[in-house]
């Protein structure tokens, strides 16, 4: 039963929400600008400097189911304000110090900050009116991409023109200020599931999903074919089997596996890896193209700052086209809009194949990939609550997120090792070749395309009405 309370702006909340979703998904950005920098900063090699960027999609990849389903359990107000002092607890720790181990640990508490989405998510549900609730929820779901791409370029201005511990102080604020606004506007959903936690679960899932994803993002470091890569895959398989025969065993489970087998939700979960994969194709190839030196020929030489300016407006693209999401998921559906999102990507990569020549170019593309994103994005979670009971929406959100997740490490490594792999010499630097960013946008394009035949297996459902509704 939905519920909205008297004397609460449903607008207030989604602007409240939203918001929140934007400084969580800062988080994976924060500290990209440094990345050049950290080993001097932190005085450690760069293999073991990089664990700070790794450490947060870590982090995010586990907490995010553990929370919704703590959502559903206990309250997803409050597990969004555990996600945020969680945030502000890492923030003050990186803020506070520049040993290696300390800074883990803070970028490390930030990650966990990605569970306010899929619960805000499903507070929306659960708290607004009918009318507002798809064209919010398109919003939510677009703060995934647009947290990231708007938080690059104001990262980077405040690392050129300010100490670097500046940054941690500033998303200490922004989590404060989110944790204040939420105690404040944001009601507690009453809508419980009434069942123990399963511990046991949590703790496998953890196990796992970190000997997945460990070898995927450190791959390329460690050597895809050394022991430490191949024994963590190996023991994925087994810990990940394990847990799943355990959850099909409980009667209340961490993960419903039963509900994230059927047709609607399993197509739209891998339809998710595709998408996430082409999302972070471009913020991992865009920059290095826009930063290459201009004797390169094709490179054009940009600054951090200016790349991201020159990426920025693909973000906004994505929360400008969240109305426009809710509206086309009213008249067509969730599916068709999820096709047509993950085609548009593709038609927006296959744009900077054939146009890279200079910023206006790459803007154009970028905003055409934004635009698809977007559109994508908005449509998961209406595919995902109308195929799940209205008591486990915040599990099956972080479920999905966790997908997204998931196609944004493994676009990590694959993007990461063919830029790697295919350079040129510059002036004595190793920098990506022409046919090395043509050949990662190609494979961006593909894995979008993947992304539409596989939202294409999902069944024609009737969506919920109240999913539908426009803002």
């Amino acid at each position: 039963m939905l519920v909205s309370r008297p004397g609460r702006s449903g607008r207030a909340i989604i602007v409240v929400l939203a918001s929140c979703g934007l400084v969580a998904s800062f988080m994976q950005t924060l500290v990209v600008p440094l990345i050049p920098v950290f080993p001097r900063l932190l005085n450690a090699p760069a293999a073991d400097a990089s664990w700070v960027v790794t450490v947060t999609l870590l982090a995010a990849s586990v907490i995010t189911p553990v929370s919704g389903r703590l959502g559903d359990l206990y309250g997803k107000r409050r597990m969004i304000l555990v996600s945020l002092a969680l945030l502000i607890a890492g923030s003050v720790v990186s803020a506070t110090t520049s040993a290696l181990a300390f800074q883990i640990l803070g970028r490390g508490l930030q990650g966990c900050a990605m569970g306010v989405i899929p619960l805000g998510i499903s507070i929306m549900r659960d708290e607004l009116p009918p009318e507002r609730i798809g064209g919010a929820i398109s919003l939510m779901s677009a703060t995934l991409g647009v947290g990231g791409a708007i938080g690059l370029p104001v990262a980077a201005v405040v690392a050129e023109n300010a100490d670097w511990h500046v940054l941690f102080w500033m998303a200490a604020a922004l989590g404060l200020a989110c944790a204040t606004l939420i105690l404040t506007v944001v009601p507690e959903s009453p809508l419980r599931t009434p069942a123990p936690f399963d511990f046991f679960g949590a703790f496998g899932l953890a196990a796992g999903l970190l000997c997945l994803l460990l070898p995927v993002v450190k791959g390329a470091t460690w050597g895809w074919t050394s022991l430490p890569t191949l024994g963590l895959a190996a023991a994925a398989v087994v810990v990940l089997a394990g847990w799943g025969a355990y959850q099909l065993r409980r009667r209340d489970p961490l993960v419903d596996l039963r509900v994230s087998a059927r047709r609607p939700v399993l197509f739209t979960n891998l339809a998710s890896i595709m998408v996430g994969f082409a999302l972070y194709a471009m913020a991992l190839s865009f920059p290095q193209l826009l930063q290459a030196p201009a004797s390169t020929g094709y490179g054009l030489g940009q600054t951090m700052v200016e790349s991201g300016l020159t990426l920025a407006p693909n973000g906004l693209v994505m929360m400008l086209l969240s109305p426009v999401s809710a509206r086309l998921i009213a008249r067509f559906g969730p599916r068709p809009t999820l096709m047509s999102g993950a085609l548009v990507i593709a038609v927006g990569y296959l744009f900077a194949i054939v146009l890279m020549d200079n910023a206006l170019e790459l803007i154009t593309a970028s905003v055409i990939i934004g635009a698809g994103v977007g559109i994508a994005y908005a449509a998961m979670p209406a595919l995902i609550m109308g195929s799940v009971p209205v008591t486990e929406t915040a599990s099956a959100n972080g479920l999905n997120s966790l997908m997204r997740s998931v196609g944004t490490a493994i676009s990590s490594a694959v993007m990461a090792a063919m830029l790697a792999q295919l350079t040129i010499s510059v002036g004595g630097l190793s920098v990506p070749s022409l046919f090395g960013f043509r050949a990662t946008f190609a494979v961006a394009a593909f894995a979008a395309l993947a992304g539409v035949l596989l939202a294409a297996l999902v069944p024609k459902t009737r969506v919920a009405p109240e999913l539908v509704g426009v803002a």
